[in-house]
């Protein structure tokens, strides 16, 4: 099976923690050479030395703030002018917990802005690179939401769904290409976002008693680790994956109740 990376230049998102950096490590362990995209310069250049280079290769960090699509429009522009981009992975910061009666059009505003918005930005400028390489690997990091809606999470259920129905379009639309357009669908896993999620579920529970329930919802009995996804998201990144695409593959140890 060839997972090999090696000559592939990727661009991950979010990559300076949880989920995005755990990716980076492992795509450029295959020999990718990676770009972190991330707003905060001190804690992208820390992310970036922990990246391993077993072929040698250079790897690169951009600042942009996903909640500015037109500053993140300029830095992939600057990217794709200077190489092809063979892998894109999608990954920001999930929207403020809470019911979506609660929730004002501002949030559901920004939201679309990271998560929609963003996507068809970086895909419409990494695209011709695929096209010509022909081969390309664009992979969501979402939710279990878009399998079955998560309580308390109104806006985050509503723009994670429309993340999954813009890459299956565009699935549609690139795959004679040979790009592929991918879903990963994280559950819970041990990343600062769990934490924050988990002390708004405790809502008046002790922590220990709040998490102690949540495993016993999943049939796993544990939190996911970020290299756990990051494993899927690898393989879907790699030649192995070739025939996968228009997908949202759940990784959340069997806790989401729908096929």
């Amino acid at each position: 099976m060839n997972i090999s990376l090696l000559n592939k230049n990727a661009v991950i998102c979010g990559s300076t923690q949880g989920i995005g950096l755990a990716s980076a490590k492992i795509l450029a362990g295959l020999g990718a050479s990676c770009t972190l995209i991330a707003r905060n310069e001190n804690s992208l250049l820390k992310a970036i030395q922990e990246l391993p280079s077993p072929t040698g290769q250079a790897h690169h960090i951009a600042i942009a703030d996903f909640d500015h699509p037109d500053q993140l429009e300029h830095v992939i522009q600057a990217i794709t002018t200077a190489y092809p981009v063979h892998i894109l992975v999608n990954n920001s910061g999930g929207p403020q917990p809470g019911p979506i009666l609660d929730a004002e059009v501002a949030d559901f505003e920004k939201a679309f802005r990271q998560h929609v918005i963003c996507n068809q930005l970086l895909a419409k400028h990494v695209i011709p690179g695929m096209k010509k390489a022909g081969y390309g690997r664009i992979i969501n990091i979402v939710s279990t939401s878009v399998k079955t809606p998560l309580g308390n999470l109104g806006v985050s259920n509503t723009i994670r769904a429309a993340v999954a129905g813009w890459a299956k379009t565009l699935s549609n639309e690139v795959g004679i290409h040979q790009i592929t357009v991918n879903n990963v669908l994280p559950g819970l896993t041990a990343t600062a976002r769990y934490t924050k999620l988990l002390t708004h579920i405790a809502s008046g529970k002790q922590i220990e008693e709040a998490e102690k329930e949540i495993l016993e919802t999943i049939p796993m009995g544990r939190i996911g680790l970020p290299q756990e996804i990051g494993n899927l998201i690898a393989f879907l990144a790699s030649p192995a994956a070739s025939y996968i695409t228009g997908t949202s593959i759940p990784v959340d140890g069997g806790k989401t109740p729908a096929f």
